[in-house]
């Protein structure tokens, strides 16, 4: 390259460079410095070491919110497998199925606040499923099933609207990638007199590895830092049973002024979600060699 074309490189770059550095770079830095102090925006930092991150350790509603975050990689596989599930079936050439793929995808595009306020009311005591189990005779009319009271069931419930929500990403995703397939290979397949299900683990699945764990990573981050859908359902409630370690860290710092703590924990969650990617990463070019 020139020198006027790397100039001009530059030039065009540094408005997202500078976007960048304001909104991304420095916000990480600042952070990871307030991690060890004690901040709560009206007086400067005191710098307490490790303090922060020793409260952490001792403090049982945190440890609770992580293992809740790690319970929701529970969410993984089953969005995987529906997702392939869904992606096969809106990859046949049936009367409406880009009806189907439309209504699969309209809850990824719906905004998170509508999301839970219509799963609130489905949930509800007086609310469709309830309503659903007690004309079924599954449970007594005068036992309704607390699905966000019920600190057993509160986080799966909210896991639940997680995956609802997001499935119609994934299958975009697996469409995208079964539609990339060479339909020779199909046929030929076929023609060898292998059956569908044959041509599915002998051809579908092995090409759209690449596409399955991209979909793993995405989804295993996404899972780990879970936040919207307790910010709107549940906030934490009930007893702290739907706490996860992003909300943690957002209660400690906007509700508790307590910044130090709450980017200590949000810093414990980013290595958290390092170390899930860099074995991912691993899985990724192990599977290349």
């Amino acid at each position: 390259m020139t020198p006027t074309s790397t100039r001009n490189a530059w030039l065009f770059l540094s408005p997202a460079l500078l976007l960048m550095g304001a909104f991304t770079f420095w916000p990480l830095l600042f952070g990871g410095y307030v991690a060890f102090t004690r901040y709560d925006l009206v007086s400067p930092p005191q710098w307490v070491g490790l303090d922060n991150f020793r409260y952490l350790l001792d403090d049982p509603v945190f440890i609770q919110a992580l293992g809740n975050s790690l319970r929701y990689l529970l969410v993984v596989p089953a969005i995987q497998l529906a997702g392939i599930a869904l992606a096969v079936l809106a990859n046949r050439a049936l009367p409406g199925i880009k009806w189907f793929r439309a209504a699969v995808y309209l809850p990824v595009i719906t905004t998170v606040s509508v999301v839970g306020i219509m799963w609130n009311w489905m949930y509800a005591d007086y609310g469709v499923l309830n309503g659903a189990l007690h004309w079924l005779g599954w449970v007594a009319r005068e036992h309704d099933v607390g699905f966000l009271s019920d600190e057993d069931l509160a986080l799966y419930s909210v896991m639940f609207v997680t995956f609802w929500r997001g499935i119609g990403y994934y299958m975009v995703l697996y469409l995208a990638g079964l539609q990339s397939i060479p339909a020779e290979m199909q046929e030929a397949a076929r023609l060898d007199g292998a059956s569908a299900w044959q041509r599915f683990w002998r051809i579908t699945l092995p090409m759209l590895k690449p596409t399955i764990l991209f979909c793993s990573l995405i989804s295993t981050l996404d899972a780990i830092k879970a936040f919207e859908e307790v910010l709107v359902m549940t906030r934490g409630a009930p007893m702290n049973a739907t706490y996860t370690a992003l909300y943690y860290a957002f209660h400690q710092g906007f509700n508790q002024l307590d910044f130090g703590r709450g980017s200590a924990a949000g810093l414990v969650l980013t290595l958290v979600c390092l170390l899930l990617a860099w074995l991912n990463f691993k899985l990724i070019r192990a599977d290349h060699r």
